[in-house]
């Protein structure tokens, strides 16, 4: 049922998709003969990734063949007249690789119509999973890289504009796995991501965001060898998008949290990331309100910097590190629980002199480590508590910073 002027209308059922039961804008038939909206089929085919007509369950030997169904739109169009339903414009015809081609070559041969080109692409890309297949087939790509390696040394701003452009396309191919490894290729990595920590450090806001995203997206199917070079260039320009969190989309504070996660376990990238300020930057969005997924995301990083003395000497300089990685278990999650118990393990073994054991007491460590033993939490989290509490007992188990309802819970 459709509604229009207030009034319960029937639509007629061959006017409806088979796949929503919505109303068609643009009807196509499939090489089976059934015909659906061109949006809904788009969607089945390319961004489900199925090859098979939905309704007659046959093989789709050329899945991007539509053939516009031009007579049942024009009586759906008729019928949105004669029935007070707003009229349905006549679709424009979908862009082909050919035009694409045209496109690219155009840019090739006049510069100045760089911008005019990135644009238009970022039209093209924005539109349907379609498009970006074709964009593909024709080397856009391809295209958008030698544009960066141009741009790579030019400093002035009509080059970052156009590098942010560049990387807003790119940016919509970010959910295909094949097309992110076509883009870390060995000879092309250097140059994509020397371009996307560029327009961290120099774009805006929406394209820091952008950059941010892909970025994270990339480094997850990067080789190894790629992961150990990265420089600190990059780690302190990601550190950066998660100070201005607030001016900056939350997936892309979550993207760049996620990215530090996976690229800090990798060689030297976790003295790199403290260089850049990861460690106090961390501590400063916990000190904030974040919602549990980031803060379990922050509780890793912060787990896997202090794995190296650089990031627990951090942590502890800043005033309120011990103390709030204390103040989040038993608030967040088990995850969380764990995590905060891990870098309270790490300190105590490899940092403890008579001043952080000093300042774990006072700031209520010792007592919500005896806490962990009482409540549910898993196994490995109170295991690594009484590692703890054991480690230090002799100076904090006669201590008056356990309150004494929690000394029985002291370990022997």
């Amino acid at each position: 049922m459709e509604e229009g002027n207030n009034n319960s209308i029937e639509v007629p059922f061959h006017f409806l998709c088979p796949i929503s039961l919505q109303l068609m804008r643009d009807p196509v038939t499939v090489s089976t003969g059934i015909t659906y909206d061109r949006e809904n089929i788009e969607r089945w085919l390319f961004t489900c990734k199925n090859t098979t007509c939905p309704v007659t369950k046959q093989s789709l030997l050329v899945s991007a063949d539509l053939t516009p169904n031009h007579t049942l739109r024009r009586l759906i169009q008729s019928w949105c007249t004669l029935n007070a339903f707003e009229r349905i414009p006549t679709p424009k015809s979908p862009i082909d690789k050919t035009q694409i081609v045209k496109l690219l070559d155009e840019a090739k041969s006049f510069p100045n119509k760089h911008n005019q080109c990135l644009a238009r692409l970022r039209s093209i890309a924005c539109q349907s999973e379609r498009n970006k297949n074709c964009l593909e087939e024709a080397g856009a790509i391809e295209f958008l890289i030698s544009l960066m390696k141009k741009k790579k040394k030019k400093s002035e701003p009509s080059s970052t504009t156009a590098l942010e452009t560049a990387i807003e396309v790119l940016f919509h191919f970010k959910g295909s796995e094949t097309r992110l490894r076509n883009l870390m290729k060995e000879e092309d990595s250097d140059v994509v991501i020397e371009s996307l920590v560029r327009v961290l450090k120099c774009g805006n806001n929406k394209s820091r965001a952008h950059a941010t995203i892909l970025l994270d997206s990339l480094l997850e199917v990067a080789d190894p060898i790629q992961l150990v070079s990265l420089k600190t260039e990059l780690f302190r320009e990601v550190v950066n998008v998660l100070r201005d969190h607030h001016k900056i989309s939350q997936q892309a504070s979550k993207a760049a949290l996620k990215l530090l996660v996976e690229t800090t376990p990798w060689g030297r990238n976790r003295i790199k990331a403290v260089d850049g300020g990861a460690v106090s930057t961390s501590i400063e969005l916990l000190l904030g309100s974040f919602e549990r997924r980031g803060c379990e995301l922050i509780m890793t990083l912060l787990e896997q910097l202090c794995g190296c003395a650089e990031g627990r000497a951090e942590l502890l300089k800043h005033g309120a590190g011990v103390a709030v990685v204390s103040k989040k278990i038993l608030r967040v999650s088990h995850l969380a629980n764990e995590k905060a118990v891990r870098i309270l393990s790490s300190i105590s073994r490899s940092s403890a002199n008579s001043r952080v054991l000093n300042e774990m007491s006072q700031v209520g460590v010792v007592a919500k480590l005896c806490l962990v033993l009482q409540v549910e939490t898993s196994f490995k989290t109170k295991e690594k508590a009484k590692e703890v509490l054991k480690l230090h007992s002799r100076v904090w188990k006669n201590s008056s910073c356990i309150p004494p309802h929690l000394l029985s819970s002291y370990p022997s």
